[in-house]
Order: C-alpha cells, then sequence, then structure tokens
C-alpha cells in the first residue's frame, strides 16, 4: 500500500503521462537484466548508448533527412490528391464510382505487393514516395468525401439560394465539414505513411535510407542500432506529426 501511496503522490505531482512512461522503461530495463543477451534484446541503457554514438555521425542525420523528405512527400502529395479526389467525388457521383474499385483494391491489396511492383517500375530510390503516398491517398479520400456528404443540406441550400460565392462556400461550408475528418484521418495516415515508407526502404534499401540502416542492423545482428534507429523514426514521426496537425487545426481559424 505504501509504494502505490508512493506512486499515486508522484503522478499527482510529475503526470501520469511521464511516470507511466518511467515505468514501462524501467520494465524494459528489468527485461532486458532477465534476457542478459545483447542479440536477442537491448534495454533502454543499450539503446541509448547507441543513439549517442549514432547522433556524432554524419550518415545517420543523411540517412534520416533522405528518408524523412520522401516519406513527407508522398504523404503531402497524397494529402493533396486525396481531398481533390474526394471533392471531385462528393460533386460528380460517376466519379465517385469510378474511384469506388481502386480505393478497395489499395485498401486491401497487402503493401508488400506494392512495394515489389514499384522496385519494377520506379526503382528504389523513390519506393518510400510512391508507397506512403498509395497507403494515405484512400484515407484522406475517405476522410474529405465523408466529411462533405454529411455537411448540413440546409446550410448549402441556402448559399445557393442566396448565390454565395464559391470561395465563400470553401471558406465557410466546405472547410468546417471536412476538417473534423481530417484531423481524425491524419492520426492514423501520417503513422501509417512512416510505416509503410520505412518498411518499403527495408525491402528496397535505398542508398542513404532509414530502411538500408535497418537492413544492415539485421544483417549484423545489432539490435541496439536496431532498437535506436527505431526510437529516431518514433521522434521524428511524431514531430512532423505535431506540427502538421498544428498547421491543420489553423486552418478552420
Amino acid at each position: 500500500y505504501r509504494i502505490l501511496s508512493i506512486m499515486k503522490n508522484m503522478m499527482k505531482k510529475y503526470g501520469k503521462n511521464w511516470i507511466c512512461w518511467l515505468i514501462w522503461i524501467g520494465i524494459w530495463q528489468l527485461a532486458d537484466l532477465f534476457i542478459h543477451n545483447n542479440v536477442i534484446f537491448a534495454g533502454p541503457v543499450n539503446m541509448a548508448v547507441t543513439l549517442a554514438g549514432l547522433l556524432k555521425d554524419g550518415d545517420f542525420w543523411l540517412s534520416l533527412l533522405h528518408s524523412a523528405f520522401r516519406i513527407c512527400s508522398g504523404f503531402l502529395s497524397a494529402f493533396f490528391l486525396g481531398i481533390l479526389l474526394g471533392s471531385l467525388g462528393w460533386a460528380f457521383p460517376l466519379v465517385k464510382e469510378f474511384l469506388k474499385p481502386p480505393m478497395l483494391m489499395i485498401r486491401c491489396v497487402p503493401v508488400a505487393s506494392f512495394v515489389i511492383l514499384a522496385l519494377i517500375w520506379i526503382g528504389s530510390e523513390n519506393l518510400s514516395v510512391f508507397i506512403s503516398f498509395l497507403v494515405v491517398v484512400p484515407m484522406i479520400y475517405g476522410a474529405t468525401l465523408a466529411g462533405l456528404e454529411n455537411m448540413d443540406k440546409k446550410l448549402l441550400e441556402m448559399s445557393q439560394v442566396f448565390s454565395m460565392p464559391f470561395l465563400k462556400k470553401v471558406r465557410f461550408l466546405f472547410v468546417p465539414a471536412v476538417h473534423p475528418y481530417l484531423i481524425s484521418s491524419c492520426r492514423t495516415a501520417l503513422g501509417m505513411s512512416w510505416k509503410s515508407g520505412v518498411a518499403a526502404e527495408v525491402i528496397g534499401i535505398p542508398q542513404a535510407s532509414i530502411g538500408e540502416q535497418l537492413y544492415y542492423s539485421k544483417l549484423y545482428l545489432d539490435t541496439a542500432g536496431l532498437f535506436a534507429w527505431t526510437f529516431a523514426i518514433i521522434v521524428i514521426s511524431a514531430v512532423f506529426e505535431r506540427f502538421f496537425l498544428s498547421l491543420l487545426m489553423r486552418v478552420r481559424h
């Protein structure tokens, strides 16, 4: 009871979020001490030491920047195209019906199949751009379409009666209708773009990429390096997600 009381007081003082993270890191370190095999498992201390060494290496930053640029390019391209296609699908029912088969196919076909095809079509250099683009497009398309289809019909009719200019319709009707759906969809799409993009790089092994470094970590049984690169991916994807969502939140205002 005394331990639980101490933990409760610490949570009140420092915040539940940080305490929970510290507890899981402690469990992680205990698991490392119990397994005691750096090939099978690496603890937070080993990972931190390896990551500190990587931070001093210029190739680390080069790989990180190259992969970030490719994956972010794929996501942003898919974001704008998804909004455009979703808007066209709402405005023209024929376009919506026409896009149903490819969107369904993209959702259902495994990413690995697209990776192999993309390797044949475009090679490994821009593989992560294509795969992250492909994964995100149907998500943004579906969110845009759902937002427009659930828009208040009375407001739309009123705008037509009073001959509201198109740009004002976009600002005061379409954006507020789509905005919450896009926010929700982007939270998932941002994570999926990084997961699929890095997975594609591991298969394609383009030069100066995160996927290449993960592949070498596996090849040389460098589990601490694998964990360090994974941590770097989590950090950079979280930074990009927070930055993009903060910009998206301002659009409505």
